[in-house]
């Protein structure tokens, strides 16, 4: 079967990709969702980049080819889906922060209990993971391709008029680099 859309759209820097793939499909195990809410990682040269650290058998996926995933496993409980972005061995990825989910299953409920309403499944990249049902084992998939458990169907990007440039969350460095991006109206943002 053909690729979603080709890698080429996915090997820019990270940031470019981080706003291109807003509006994006991600298909997951139990779900989809459309993308409204990213954060990018520039490699070696970001010290909030996992990737700043070095080549190790965790950060493998970021140094490989772009539109795989990359996923790893944060605070020991929660997964984080990232798409590789840039050329081989630059070490980019966009964090994927939130979706508004599209395809809505049971699966999808049953691993968000606490989710009060449909856009509280997936607001946030722990929640995304666990509604989608992504983990460890779909680490290295190739997103574009459509025999992937969990895939990338790249959309038009959503207009620039409607989308907010702020911060990272949650670091303990690079604080103030404005990296994340966000669907203004999105109600399945995580924090706004």
């Amino acid at each position: 079967m053909a690729n979603v859309r080709p890698v080429s759209e996915l090997a820019e820097h990270s940031t470019d990709v981080a706003q291109r793939i807003l509006g994006s499909i991600l298909h997951g195990p139990h779900g989809s969702g459309r993308i409204v809410e990213t954060e990018a990682y520039g490699g070696a040269e970001d010290p909030a980049s996992h990737a700043a650290r070095g080549l190790t058998p965790r950060t493998e996926p970021m140094f490989g080819p772009a539109g795989v995933l990359y996923v790893y496993l944060i605070y020991g409980m929660h997964h984080c889906a990232n798409v590789v972005t840039g050329a081989s061995g630059d070490g980019q990825a966009v964090l994927i922060r939130a979706i508004e989910p599209v395809t809505i299953t049971d699966k999808m409920r049953e691993a968000r209990p606490k989710a009060r309403r449909d856009v509280d499944l997936a607001n946030g990249p722990g929640k995304l993971c666990a509604a989608l049902g992504i983990d460890r084992r779909h680490d290295r998939l190739d997103l574009t391709n459509n025999e992937s458990m969990v895939r990338l169907d790249l959309r038009t990007p959503v207009a620039a008029s409607h989308v907010v440039q702020t911060t990272r969350i949650g670091l303990s460095v690079a604080q103030d680099t404005p990296w994340r991006w966000y669907v203004s109206d999105s109600p399945a943002v995580s924090r706004k």
